[in-house]
């Protein structure tokens, strides 16, 4: 894979600039862990020991989750005793309905690692802290984030989180398999189309190959595709759908994935599907948009695979990718002192850093000066991010999401035309957005 370097001053700058990243850090000032803790704001200073638990969606057998388990848990502990980390890892779904369930029967974590377009959704059920309202060293612990980072767990004026991390999604391309297809990496939408059905068929083993590998049909994956193609979700103010999730852009990417699709140029979001990570490193799918997380999964599984990266293919509204990253935020039922401590040990420069070491770009602001993060991968997913859109930051989002992939699930299917999935889903998102 092609390396460039990117300085951390650079980073931090070109980060600042995009509007919703997601990351997360922590003053330079304030102790990795445990100085500045506002024990008697929360009310629960920790006198004995106490046990919190945190819930996350770090793959269970990733390299984030055993470096977390592993490294960052047993320092914290070792830093902070009489206090213990119960780390439970679930599926990013799972996690989200997990949460909404135990909401309703108060078995609540004390802290969770949030996708960051869940922040609004659970901050209208009222089940999160206002961390600036309870935390009297908040200020100080902020101030060591990027600012931009921290307006994802911003609403209505109150922080109900700590940006963890950020990221964006590239193009990954098995450089054999377009070299034997006597292809170029495709830069438009219209080459990337071209590209899936030539790099698909049979290889000598006579195995199906795929072009390109799409685990799931909801924002996340469809959002760079409906964007690069000059398509949207909602208006700018985010209030109405109709017009736009609806428009002849949208519809055009949609359509694509359904062509596609039929040709058995593109899979992967099916029961029973290669995962994605075997599927490129076997040869299987030829390409991916994939976040920098893929760098450390590919190295570990599969250290000899040829590949490289490119920017999203640009359509008519560019090339852009969806924004993404995550916030660690605290729910209203927790052990607030032991919980703060462990947030901020979290966002703090030394656990900042070694996830960085499994592809996880920091935002702590003492980490991104960091050889670790100077010496990464991360020039591409930064470029990328210059023009990288976040999903609709507003409370029912998860809903529009599980609807946006029953639409497309069904026009690819062949059950709907990508006209009429996208009229019905129009009407269903403008009744949940005036909600």
């Amino acid at each position: 894979m092609k390396k460039k370097k990117i300085s951390a001053i650079a980073l931090a700058a070109m980060l600042s600039l995009t509007a919703f990243a997601g990351c997360g850090g922590q003053s330079p000032n304030v102790s990795d862990s445990t100085a500045g803790s506002s024990d008697s704001a929360s009310g629960n200073e920790t006198s004995e020991d106490v046990t919190i638990n945190f819930w996350h969606h770090y793959s269970a057998q990733s390299a984030e989750n055993e470096t977390l388990t592993e490294v960052l848990i047993p320092k914290f502990e070792e830093e902070n005793p009489g206090i213990h980390v119960n780390a439970v890892s679930h599926e990013w779904a799972d996690l989200h309905e997990k949460i909404l369930i135990s909401a309703q029967s108060e078995t609540l974590p004390d802290v969770a690692r949030l996708d960051s377009a869940w922040v609004p959704e659970f901050e209208k059920m009222g089940i999160l802290v206002p961390l600036n309202e309870e935390m009297t060293d908040y200020a100080d612990v902020s101030s060591g984030l990027l600012e931009s980072a921290m307006t994802t767990a911003e609403v209505d004026g109150k922080n109900y989180g700590l940006a963890l991390n950020t990221n964006t999604k590239i193009l990954y391309y098995n450089v054999e398999a377009l070299k034997n297809a006597g292809i170029e990496v495709p830069t438009t939408m219209d080459e990337f189309a071209d590209a899936c059905k030539k790099l698909s068929g049979t290889n000598e083993a006579g195995q199906q190959v795929w072009g390109y590998d799409e685990p799931a049909l909801s924002g996340w994956n469809l959002c760079p595709f409906i964007w690069s193609m000059g398509g949207s979700i909602t208006n700018e103010e985010q209030t109405k759908a109709s017009g736009y999730i609806n428009s002849a852009e949208t519809v055009a990417a949609i359509q694509m994935f359904a062509d596609l699709y039929q040709d058995n140029a593109i899979t992967g979001w099916n029961s029973g599907d290669i995962p994605m990570t075997d599927g490129f490193g076997t040869g299987r799918y030829a390409m991916l948009l994939e976040g920098p997380w893929k760098v450390a999964e590919m190295k570990g599984a599969y250290p000899d695979f040829a590949y490289e990266t490119a920017a999203v293919p640009a359509g008519k509204g560019g090339s852009i990718s969806v924004l993404g990253g995550e916030d660690i935020s605290m729910f209203n039922t927790a052990n607030k002192d032991a919980a703060w401590k462990f947030m901020k040990f979290m966002t703090g420069s030394y656990a900042q850093e070694e996830m960085a070491k499994c592809g996880q770009i920091p935002c702590n602001k003492e980490a991104l000066e960091s050889d670790t993060v100077k010496n990464a991968d991360f020039a591409p997913y930064i470029e990328q991010l210059e023009t990288a859109k976040s999903r609709p930051t507003v409370a029912c989002w998860s809903e529009i999401d599980s609807a946006l992939s029953e639409a497309v699930t069904a026009v690819v299917n062949g059950e709907k035309t990508a006209q009429d999935a996208m009229d019905e889903l129009a009407t269903e998102v403008d009744a949940l957005l005036a909600e």
